[in-house]
C-alpha cells in the first residue's frame, strides 16, 4: 500500500532490456535506504515494483510485459529521474489517499500554465477513464496523490504547489509527456456499482 506522498526522486543508473522484459536499477537517496529488503515494494512513478537486489544506494527491479505496456517506465533512459515512495507501514500517516501502485493507464500532459504563484497541468485522458474523474476528486499521477481541479471534455487539470514541484519530477515535465495514472479505487467501485445497478434495471 502507498499513500501518494512522493518521498523524492531517484536517478536511473542502468537499464537492461530483453524481449518483453527490463531490469531497472535506480539510485535512491542515502537517507531513504534504511531497512531495505529483498522482496520489498517501492513505487516508481506510482508503479509498485519488487526489489530484486540492492547494494548501498543501488536498487534493482524486474519489469515484465504488463508493466512495460501500461506504464511509462519502459520509456526511461539512464540519467532520468523517477518519483519514488517506499511502501507505507502500519501507523504511517496517510497524507494523500490509499494507492495500490497498480497503474490503470497513461495520460498525456497537454498543457502547462504557469503564473507567478501557480502551476496548472492539463492532461488528456481516454474516454473510458473519464467516468472516474470528478472535480475535487482524487487521482494519482506518477505516484503523486493530487486533487482534480476542472474537467473540460476529455481534459482535466491539477494545481501544483511549489513543494510538489521541488520534491517530484513535475518540476521538469513538458507538454507531450506520458504520465502514469491510477484512479481512486473507491471512486471506481462506486461508479461501477451504480452503472451495473442501472443496467440491471433496464
Amino acid at each position: 500500500m502507498f499513500t501518494g506522498i512522493v518521498q523524492g526522486t531517484a536517478i536511473v543508473q542502468s537499464i537492461t532490456k530483453k524481449n518483453d522484459f527490463m531490469q531497472l536499477t535506480i539510485e535512491l537517496p542515502k537517507d531513504r535506504c534504511d531497512n531495505l529488503q529483498l522482496g520489498a515494494s517501492i513505487a516508481l512513478n506510482g508503479t509498485c515494483l519488487t526489489v530484486t537486489s540492492f547494494e548501498n544506494q543501488s536498487v534493482s527491479f524486474d519489469l515484465i510485459i504488463e508493466t512495460l505496456k501500461v506504464t511509462n517506465l519502459g520509456d526511461l533512459d539512464v540519467g532520468d529521474r523517477v518519483n519514488f515512495e517506499r511502501a507505507a507501514r502500519f501507523g504511517d500517516e496517510i497524507g494523500g489517499h490509499v494507492l495500490s501502485g497498480h497503474i490503470h493507464t497513461q495520460v498525456q500532459l497537454a498543457e502547462i500554465e504557469r503564473t507567478e504563484t501557480n502551476c496548472i497541468l492539463w492532461f488528456e485522458a481516454d474516454s473510458q477513464w473519464l467516468p472516474y474523474l470528478f472535480p475535487k476528486g482524487f487521482v494519482a499521477l506518477n505516484g503523486c496523490s493530487l486533487t482534480i481541479g476542472e474537467i473540460i471534455n476529455n481534459r482535466f487539470n491539477v494545481y501544483l504547489i511549489p513543494e510538489t514541484l521541488s520534491v517530484t519530477t513535475f518540476g521538469e515535465v513538458k507538454a507531450g509527456d506520458k504520465i502514469n495514472m491510477e484512479i481512486d479505487s473507491h471512486t471506481q467501485a462506486i461508479v461501477d456499482t451504480v452503472e451495473q445497478y442501472m443496467q440491471n434495471r433496464t
